[in-house]
């Protein structure tokens, strides 16, 4: 057979499946057969996207594609292509500079500077032996890449065992970017005599592996598994090592079991040298109807209590089919959160109550039908007791049953309907003083809004009706059962100016929104009733314009009072960004309040405090924000919180807080409580002219490049660091070390201290205590050097 250049080959094009390849080159059919050829149509098949997989059963019918500078062979025997000879079968290019397929076998053998990219995944050697459609074949003295991890290495051999599953002799693997300098070695390095990777499963195991770091090198595994991917895989999770002064040395070595895709299991064994074994497991479940978590702790023996700890936390929730029982919706859900004793809060520090004292247990059926909602639920909680600073026990809720009714422009109307029945229970009543009971509260309120562009006017009426019956005679008055009956009329309203203004060289939007609150509530008397779920409402910008002064459903307070305020806006005309809001709102009192909580003071001062608050956005980058609650009698502040925040990019952030709470007894030498509150992450190359790059989210900003991490929490009423997190992070790029400092306070006089190793080598495994959580719940926009993200597309790689 002649050989064929290649601008005639070219020229021969479109390439033919390799099979007919043969007989094309010899002779054309005949311009009949042509013409049958033809006979049918082609037709497109509508597909969103490129196929990701290539289906099984397509594979065997899938064409092959060839080019080369010269080409050879005999018809449907074999065909030898030489000099740049490239061969395409579905998702894989194969690249030599010998390429011979034998077709009764379907074997392709190529030699010289041989390159294979199988979807994304790409291999380069001498030498490479394959069967196409099944993908079997052995490769020589390869050099390989990963596309998902973007990991790879070499072998002295890689057997194919299909198209997902491959065995490397006397293999290496690492994720680290070769360099282009002589005598570059990668930070880190698996050495193993086999290495079996499933791309399918994202999954490799190495047998008689070391693991190299920065020239030192593990003692020999008998074998370890790591991931290809993000995606989840069962098997043993790197330990993780911590040290603090309660637990001492502390080493998890979590095994993580996925059970299904949808299903998932994480045993978690943990040695503290100074307390003993805890043994943890977590289950998670994610079904079409429902899906939750169950959690749950047990440490024998604890030396530190010289007791057993345990604790249980589950969350469920789930989807009932609602038209069986004639509704729009009903979802049920349950909490549970239960610990040992009431020291665990202290001692348990990283559970998922945290240093939480109140441990609500819950459970709930929230139905709707149309304009009416409701729900049924029994509250019981957990307190945990600390000598120095006890807490009153919250009242069980035994059940609880809402019914709300809601209809918004009702021939211009809006009404509303709720109603709560409650039973309260304590464990020890006469602890709080009243006794257990049940309460049934009703509210009914009428609006009519009036709304132009420029103006609002909104009165209501509202109707308290509200009946108690007691387990035992109140000690206030000796009754068993008590109602209450209370109207209630307010008016809201306002107007809105606009106009255009420049400030600075900018040009704005700025408006003028002045606001007039009215609300009468006459007096009656109920300061002899007990108090199950109310308290005073905190005096702010969200509350300042509300009817009632407290929250629950105990206290309705009499009122006959104007609130006054006004708020201006600089908002960007391009984008409809709000660069600055400024406020101020203070209330008239016309007449003394009467209706206070138990050991309150009746409230008689004619002006309240002025309210004052500013948020300035003035640039994506900078965030001030502050509110002053300001007496004017005594000409000091009662309450004062300001916070800035500099966010220029990621991985740069300082936020900083200034919070002041004037005591009810504050005098000259105390004065208040004030805090200072500072966090922060910051690229220390910055210092000395290393700005970095953006290399995307969760990608960090290049290799060799350090951060400073933290949070500080100052008392200046104490002069001490209440709480705080300080550490150091270096990107090596392949590598992310981090060591992290944590306090947390846990009483009067009482604080957890912790230290955080982690050695994390990307897209390979994660050594010691990770302090990314720590991180992420104390400094503001912190954001992770790496995060999970899709893994990329096999035509990302593409040849």
């Amino acid at each position: 057979m002649p050989d064929l250049n290649r601008a005639a080959w070219r020229r021969c094009r479109p390439p033919l499946p390799l099979a007919l390849l043969s007989l094309a080159l010899l002779h054309a059919q005949g311009a009949g057969a042509q013409e049958a050829d033809f006979e049918t149509p082609m037709v497109l098949r509508r597909s969103p996207q490129l196929a990701e997989t290539i289906p099984a059963p397509l594979r065997g019918q899938l064409p092959s594609f060839v080019e080369g500078d010269r080409m050879s062979g005999r018809p449907d025997l074999e065909t030898v292509v030489e000099g740049n000879a490239t061969l395409r079968r579905g998702d894989m290019s194969l690249r030599a500079d010998r390429l011979e397929y034998y077709q009764p076998e379907d074997r392709a053998r190529a030699t010289g500077n041989v390159r294979i990219n199988q979807a994304g995944n790409v291999y380069e050697g001498p030498e490479l032996e394959l069967k196409l459609e099944t993908f079997e074949g052995f490769f020589n003295k390869v050099n390989y890449r990963f596309l998902a991890s973007g990991g790879g290495g070499n072998a002295e051999r890689i057997d194919f065992v299909d198209s997902n599953v491959s065995v490397a002799r006397v293999a290496t693997y690492t994720t680290c970017r070769p360099g282009d300098y002589p005598g570059w070695m990668p930070a880190w390095l698996l050495s193993a005599a086999t290495l079996t990777t499933d791309t399918e499963d994202n999954v490799g195991v190495a047998t008689d592996a070391r693991l190299t770091f920065m020239g030192v090198s593990t003692p020999p595994f008998p074998s370890l598994s790591f991931p290809l991917s993000n995606d989840r895989k069962t098997g043993m999770l790197p330990p993780t090592i911590g040290l603090d002064n309660v637990n001492g040395l502390d080493i998890t070595t979590p095994y993580y079991w996925n059970i299904a895709p949808n299903r998932d299991a994480t045993l978690y064994p943990t040695l503290m040298s100074k307390r003993g074994v805890n043994l943890g497991t977590e289950f998670r479940y994610l079904e079409e109807k429902y899906s939750g978590e169950i959690r749950a702790d047990y440490m024998p023996d604890d030396r530190l209590r010289d007791r057993d700890r345990w604790g249980i936390w589950t969350h469920h929730q789930q989807q009932f089919d609602a038209r069986y029982f004639g509704l729009d919706s009903l979802v049920g859900t349950l909490n549970i959160n239960r610990v040992s004793d009431n020291d665990y809060w202290r001692d348990f520090t990283r559970t998922p109550s945290l240093t939480q004292r109140l441990l609500a247990n819950d459970g709930s059926l929230n139905w709707a039908k149309g304009d009416w909602s409701g729900v049924a639920r029994a509250l019981s909680y957990q307190t945990l007791q600390y000598a120095p600073a006890p807490i009153i026990p919250p009242y069980d809720r035994m059940p609880q049953i809402t019914a709300n009714y809601n209809r918004y422009d009702w021939n211009g109307f809006d009404f509303s309907l709720n109603n709560d029945y409650t039973r309260f229970e304590a464990k020890n009543p006469y602890l709080q003083g009243q006794p257990n009971g049940e309460r049934v509260f009703s509210l009914a309120s009428l609006s009519r809004p009036f709304l132009t562009p420029g103006t609002f006017v909104v009165p209501k009426i509202m109707l308290n009706a509200t009946g108690y019956q007691f387990d035992a005679p109140l000690l206030t008055n000796g009754a068993t059962s008590a109602t209450r009956t209370v109207p209630t009329f307010s008016l809201d309203s306002g107007l809105i100016f606009e106009r255009d203004a420049s400030y600075f060289g900018r040009a704005f939007r700025q408006t003028l929104e002045p606001r007039a609150f009215y609300v009468y509530t006459p007096y009656r008397n109920q300061n002899y009733l007990p108090v199950y779920d109310t308290a005073q409402n905190d005096f702010n910008f969200a509350t300042v314009y509300t009817e009632n002064a407290f929250s629950g459903n105990d206290r309705i307070s009499d009122s006959n009072l104007l609130t006054l305020g006004v708020t201006t806006r600089l908002i960007d005309p391009d984008t409809g960004a709000e660069a600055a809001r400024f406020g101020v709102a203070q209330r008239l009192r016309f007449s003394d309040q009467l209706v206070t909580m138990p050991g309150g003071v009746p409230v008689t001062d004619r002006l309240s405090d002025l309210l004052m608050g500013a948020q300035i956005n003035w640039t994506p980058k900078w965030s001030v924000e502050g509110t002053v609650q300001y007496n004017p009698d005594t000409q000091t502040s009662a309450r004062t919180a300001v916070s800035a925040r500099y966010n220029p990019e990621p991985y740069r952030t300082v936020s900083a807080a200034y919070r002041y709470s004037a005591d009810d007894n504050t005098t000259a030498a105390d004065d208040g409580n004030r805090s200072i509150d500072l966090s922060w992450q910051w690229p220390l190359n910055d210092l000395w002219g290393d700005k970095g790059q953006d290399l995307g989210p969760g990608r960090g900003q290049g290799g060799g490049r350090w951060y400073a991490v933290g949070r500080l929490n100052y008392s200046l009423e104490s002069s001490k660091l209440t709480d705080g997190v300080i550490g150091l992070e270096y990107d090596g790029c392949c590598w992310i070390g981090r060591v992290v400092l944590e306090r947390v306070t846990t009483g009067q006089v009482t604080a957890n201290t912790r230290i955080m190793f982690q050695l994390e080598l990307v897209g390979f495994a994660a050594i010691g205590s990770s302090p990314k959580r720590t991180l992420t719940q104390n400094i503001q926009r912190y954001t992770p050097l790496r995060q999970p993200s899709i893994g990329p597309s096999r035509f990302t790689n593409y040849d």
